[in-house]
């Protein structure tokens, strides 16, 4: 988001410009204070002298033990200097957006300043914010704006059909010193905060202002009001605790680049990082998926988050697994309580793909408040339970969550399609009821070389291989740990069908690759795609097969320099700025790596990562969530993609699944 900057923690950000100001924006990259997604601060605007300041220094990156800082003055009047300069600090804990605004005379005389702070808040749905041309009906919504003595408060109510639940949200803004006048407009609940601050001859003065999410279902007043300085100071020690919990990775590997890029990861990681609760209602803190617009716990994106980083942090692995399993599917979906409601797609044992705490899933107006429709999220929950316990030679929480692994094994072959089709698929459908199905979720994205769309129902070819994974290791965990011969039997058996069925059905002979999908029709889908390297991750290829297809994939037409592309290069379909159709993912090169490495493709592998470090260095060690499919033959760094998260999850972890691969057996 140029021009804009970030705050987060535990499930809250906030995004200001450069001069620290909010100002309502919508689509690509709204700005805000967002939490529980919805933007509890839609306007934050300081006025000095009644006009906007003129900006000396733009706020600076934030930093775990700093707050985000800008340097500002009132406007100029010719050749006058400025009276006073204004120091903004700005940070955010407890669901609250803290700032300190210290002025600094110029003058040798006692000097008066009229500081002026304009806010309001619009409780938007972030689902509001997107520019997807929808618009959902809220009609009977109220919003409010009430002076406090030390600032104003504003309120959002609306009531569900039938009068309850009432969905009611607050937003409190406090200040010390409380501002001297409250004023507002005719209509609408901006409101105006006016200090005049008095400032000693080459003396100083300060107001703390503090803006605070209560969303609905949180009761009680904001927190301690506190500056900027002591947030990030409690900030800084949570985040050190986490980054400093395991081996640090420079005393893993040489190679200081790569180093570099895992320590961002493991601090984006660390303030990526939102509140779950577990089967029992423990409370947890999960990996959400990224920022702006995925700060909520992902199945898919949470998962393979947790397995890059299971050598380092395994504590994510068990958070997320233990969130996953209180929210697994338990019917089908049952009917919303407000009527008719955008469709879940709920089904016995499977694992939720995205869960949302806002206003529009709540009143089922999306349906993404506990959503289902992902193929992948049930059998890499799977995955992940057998490799945490295999990692930390502790099957306490594999013996814990039998149950939910039992049923999601026995969601595969019952309403995922192993049984009845012999894959695991999923119904083609428009993103507007859901979407997600795949990791190619984007419109087209399943596609045949010729550009058209495959239609479904549709059996990806990642998908299998992480049903054979799934398969394969749940297997061993009833074995070893449930002391249930006979289901490991039957799913060692299923997995043995589904590799030997996946290499006939699935295998191109002119390309000698395999298919990104069957479509429903049983056709190959043709588009030569970097799915294949989530089938050499996953195990599902022969040796002869897997080697072939990691050679092929390191060749010009898919390895950009930096990344291998979605989508090779030269077909049809293939766009550079396409997300799913040639851009490149690093998550997705990462499963590929850690397939290479399994298949013994080590110089391969060597290529890809080097790429993709080169990509961090670019990006001040922090890999964004998807770049441009562009080569460098085509221009000489990583070209960014439209919309791309930063930070996000899975591209975070990605340094640290590279370093896996380096180092297999450490730490």
């Amino acid at each position: 988001m140029t021009g804009h900057h970030l705050l987060v923690h535990d499930g809250t950000f906030a995004v200001v410009t450069d001069c620290g100001d909010i100002t309502g924006a919508r689509g690509a990259s709204p700005d805000g204070l967002f939490s529980r997604d919805a933007r509890h601060v839609s306007r934050w605007q300081l006025a000095l002298e009644g006009s906007p300041p003129e900006l000396l220094v733009a706020a600076g990156q934030a930093g775990p033990d700093r707050p985000l800082a800008a340097v500002l003055t009132p406007p100029g009047r010719g050749h006058e200097p400025p009276a006073y300069t204004v120091f903004r600090e700005q940070a955010v804990a407890d669901r609250s957006l803290a700032e300190r605004i210290r002025l600094t005379s110029n003058r040798p005389v006692p000097t008066t300043a009229r500081v002026t702070l304009t806010v309001d808040s619009d409780f938007a749905d972030q689902f509001e914010l997107r520019s997807d041309h929808r618009a959902y009906d809220k009609t009977d919504a109220v919003r409010t704006a009430e002076a406090r003595p030390d600032g104003v408060a504003f309120g959002y109510e609306r009531p569900a059909p039938g009068g309850e639940p009432e969905w009611h949200s607050r937003t409190v803004i406090t200040a010390v010193p409380a501002p001297d006048a409250v004023t507002h407009r005719a209509s609408g609940t901006t409101r105006t905060l006016e200090w005049q601050v008095l400032l000693p001859p080459h003396g100083s003065g300060e107001i703390i202002v503090q803006a605070c999410a209560l969303p609905s279902g949180t009761d009680g007043e904001p927190p301690r009001l506190q500056p900027p300085a002591t947030a990030v100071a409690g900030l800084a020690q949570e985040n050190a605790s986490f980054t400093a919990a395991g081996p640090r990775p420079r005393d893993l590997i040489s190679w200081a680049e790569l180093a570099r890029a895992c320590e961002q990861g493991l601090a984006d990681l660390a303030g990526l990082r939102v509140p779950a609760t577990g089967p029992e209602g423990e409370p947890l803190r999960v990996p959400a998926a990224g920022i702006p617009w995925f700060l909520a716990l992902f199945g898919r994106d949470s998962l393979l988050t947790s397995l890059f980083a299971l050598p380092y942090r395994p504590e994510l692995a068990s958070a997320t697994l233990l969130a996953l399993a209180a929210t697994q599917g338990t019917d089908y979906d049952p009917p919303s309580p407000f009527g008719s409601g955008a469709p879940r797609q709920e089904q016995p044992g499977r694992i939720a793909h995205e869960i949302r705490h806002g206003e529009l899933p709540t009143f089922r107006q999306v349906p993404y408040g506990r959503y289902y429709g992902a193929v992948d999220a049930t059998p890499l929950f799977l995955t992940l339970l057998h490799a945490y316990t295999e990692r930390t030679a502790d099957d306490a929480l594999a013996r814990r969550l039998e149950g939910q692994a039992r049923a999601a094994a026995e969601w595969m072959f019952r309403d995922g399609g192993l049984t009845d089709r012999g894959w695991l698929v999923y119904a083609e459908g428009p993103l507007s009821v859901g979407g997600g199905q795949s990791w190619r979720d984007s419109p087209g994205a399943i596609c045949f070389s010729d550009g058209l769309p495959a239609e479904g129902p549709i059996a990806v070819a990642a998908a299998q291989g992480y049903a054979y994974d799934a398969l394969t290791r749940t297997a061993a965990l009833a074995r070893k740990t449930w002391d249930d011969a006979g289901f490991a039997d039957r799913l060692e058996e299923a997995a043995g069908e589904l590799r030997a069925r996946f290499q006939r059905e699935f295998w191109m002979t002119g390309p000698s690759f395999p298919a990104l999908a069957l479509d429903g029709r049983g056709r190959q889908v043709d588009a030569l795609a970097s799915d294949a390297g989530h089938l050499l991750w996953s195990g599902i290829l022969d040796a002869s097969y897997g080697e072939s297809v990691g050679r092929r994939l390191l060749e010009p037409d898919f390895f950009s320099g930096w990344g291998i592309r979605t989508l090779a290069a030269g077909q049809a379909p293939y766009h550079p700025l396409s997300w799913h159709r040639g851009a490149i993912w690093p998550h997705d090169n990462a499963l590929t790596v850690l397939g290479l490495a399994r298949y013994g493709l080590t110089e391969q592998a060597l290529e890809v990562i080097r790429g993709l470090v080169e990509a961090a260095a670019v990006h001040d060690w922090r890999l964004p969530e998807v770049m441009a499919g562009y080569g460098r033959d085509e221009h000489p760094t990583p070209v960014p993609c439209p919309h791309s998260c930063s930070p996000q999850a899975w591209a975070a972890a990605t340094p640290l699944a590279l370093l896996t691969a380096l180092t297999p057996t450490q730490p």
